[in-house]
């Protein structure tokens, strides 16, 4: 194994934003104008919240404002892990809702559905593959972990099937695997860049104005509207909708609740016939280990490896730039691990290795509010499974402005006390960034002491905070 060989010609730009298919740039925005309901941030939640919206009421006129090109950012970036879950796993669901629990699995699986209903609705070629995850132990005290997960799995609807480790092994063939619980139905694949891509041209198919190069620098109120500054022009707008994700955003008060954590991925070269022999994987379901730190994994369709995961760092003051989005040290990690998993792939290479952003909060899973009197709507705090969930972040913000809705009407989505709730805030500089470090210290401890989480992350669970990378 030679880990720096394996990594001297990876590029630094994202595998899937070298796709050929990527559209050029849309216009930026010039001069004024004036929308029914404004979206800010051309990723999964902005371009969802302006295609549901346009399916909801046709007549109104949207706008998407993006500040870079659409996809660029976290939905251009990630694994394309696309999960049935709207609440970052049945675990963190059941730990913070346990009464609302059947109610919100049951709205994630419509969620996924309508995903595929989309893809299929407007002719989007998103390489959706429904394939499920498996997760998989590599150390004796997860393979019980994972039973206990397969037993509430059970009791809430899903069907995992829950494999000893001749059978992983029979799936995907790693030495490290003892065991692995493979859910069949409730993720499936995507090409995340894509997914992005045709998303935006289904909003333009039904008349939305997409303006991308084009940062929101404020925003304040006009009489019964909100007006929205940029560098070259305005947008005056009855409603708007914040999808900026991680990003600093221009609702002041959101600063607190969400931080930005950047995760690094490595893709191989397309494995040979030999190679891609020698690992199994015959059904393409991703993958992912039952770490505290964690990696994820699939592969691509030229049959790449995706590999990325375990370091989630974050920088003093919500630190964000783009010298950030490469990390040398973690990038060498990534591919020693990758080879520990995969001996038999030794002289394999790596084509790209890259990093981003992941818009986290302290409760690892999206929440949602109003401004402005209910002229402004968000949502945030995805932690990593916005790939799905950011549809239904779209309908809850959506029905928060009342698109398509009587004023004043309740929905199931805005009913949930997920949705009514707020996370704990971060404390404030130079408290926030000691808590998330030694928070990130102890999870490495609890994984070197047989998942045995210490004082620190206990009192973190206890205030409904406890989390893994």
């Amino acid at each position: 194994m030679n880990v720096q060989r394996a990594l001297a010609d990876a590029g630094p730009e994202p595998f899937w934003l070298q796709d050929p298919s990527r559209p050029a740039a849309g216009p930026a925005l010039a001069g004024a104008l004036t929308c029914d309901l404004a979206v800010v941030g051309g990723g999964y939640s902005g371009l969802w919240t302006a295609l549901l919206a346009k399916e909801r009421d046709p007549s109104l006129d949207v706008v998407v404002l993006e500040a870079g090109r659409i996809g660029a950012a976290a939905s251009g970036r990630n694994g394309g892990f696309c999960s049935a879950s709207i609440t970052h796993g049945l675990e963190n669901g059941l730990a913070r809702w346990p009464d609302d629990m059947h109610t919100l699995e049951g709205l994630g699986w419509d969620n996924l559905r309508a995903i595929s209903d989309t893809l299929t609705r407007y002719g989007i070629d998103a390489g959706w593959e429904p394939t499920g995850e498996m997760t998989v132990a590599t150390e004796e005290w997860q393979v019980a972990a994972l039973e206990q997960e397969a037993e509430k799995a059970y009791e809430h609807g899903w069907e995992p099937i829950m494999l000893g480790p001749d059978a992983v092994r029979a799936e995907v063939d790693s030495p490290t695997y003892l065991a692995g619980l493979w859910d069949r139905d409730a993720v499936a694949m995507v090409h995340p860049a894509k997914l992005a891509w045709g998303l935006a041209d289904a909003c333009r198919s039904l008349g939305v104005r997409v303006y991308e190069h084009t940062r929101v620098t404020g925003m304040r109120p006009d009489g019964r509207r909100l007006r929205l500054a940029g560098a070259h022009g305005t947008v005056t707008a009855r409603r708007v909708a914040l999808g900026t994700g991680a990003y600093p955003p221009i609702l002041r008060r959101l600063r607190n609740f969400v931080v930005p954590v950047y995760d690094y991925t490595l893709v191989t070269e397309p494995l040979t016939a030999a190679q891609r022999a020698s690992v199994g994987w015959r059904h393409r379901q991703g993958l992912g280990d039952s770490a505290n730190q964690f990696h994820y994994y699939r592969l691509t369709a030229d049959d790449r490896i995706l590999w990325g995961g375990y370091d989630a760092v974050y920088h003093f003051g919500n630190g964000m730039r783009p010298g950030l989005e490469r990390r040398p040290a973690t990038y060498a990690t990534l591919a020693r691990h990758f080879f520990e998993t995969f001996p038999q792939l030794e002289d394999v290479r790596f084509s790209n290795a890259w990093g981003g952003v992941i818009d986290t909060c302290s409760r690892f899973c999206a929440f949602y509010g109003t401004a402005y009197d209910g002229r402004l709507a968000y949502a945030a705090g995805y932690t990593g499974l916005g790939v799905g969930a950011t549809r239904f972040g779209a309908d809850v913000m959506l029905d928060l402005l009342h698109v398509g809705l009587p004023p004043g009407e309740e929905t199931e989505r805005t009913s949930l006390r997920m949705v009514r709730s707020k996370p704990v805030p971060f404390p404030p500089e130079p408290l926030r960034y000691g808590v998330i470090e030694l928070t990130r210290r102890e999870i490495a401890r609890a994984d070197r002491n047989a998942g045995r989480r210490g004082l620190w992350l206990r009192t973190l669970d206890r205030m409904g905070l406890g989390f893994d990378s």
